[in-house]
């Protein structure tokens, strides 16, 4: 092995010094930037009403339609969970307890398996996500009479 000598070491330290100060610099410059919170916020604003409208719900009149529906939000809600993004994961258990045929029993499991501030994020959306589905399931209903 080759010791690296002292320039050479002065010279990557100083290189890294000043990449880390041209990364500091522009990251002031940026957030003193007096559109920039008001950019963010579209930008949120406008990917959280995109997954909004990516979320669709399929017709709720095939039993294994909306069994694969109930299993893929599950599943996606769960990935959403453990990756962070709590909202999303939210709206997608939430999806799921909508359109299963034993809710109360689901919601139990989750009530054991998701920490309590999840869990009760996830019963405050359930009323908005039925709300969206009571359509389409009385259609459902409607037609299987």
């Amino acid at each position: 092995m080759t010791m690296i000598s002292k320039t050479a070491m002065g010279i990557a330290v100083g290189i890294a010094g000043i990449f880390v100060g041209y990364c500091f610099y522009f990251d002031q410059k940026r957030r003193s930037d007096p559109d920039f919170k008001r950019k963010l916020r579209e930008r949120r604003q406008a990917r959280k009403q995109n997954q909004d409208a990516s979320i669709k719900i399929p017709e709720l009149k095939d039993h294994d339609v909306i069994q694969r529906f109930f299993l893929q939000e599950v599943q996606l809600g769960e990935e959403m969970l453990s990756c962070g993004d709590v909202e999303s994961g939210i709206e997608h258990l939430a999806n799921a307890v909508a359109v299963c045929g034993q809710p109360t029993q689901l919601l139990q499991i989750l009530q054991k398996t998701l920490p309590p501030l999840i869990f009760h994020a996830l019963v405050e959306r359930l009323p908005a996500v039925s709300q969206k589905l009571a359509p389409q399931i009385a259609m459902a209903e409607d037609d299987v009479e």
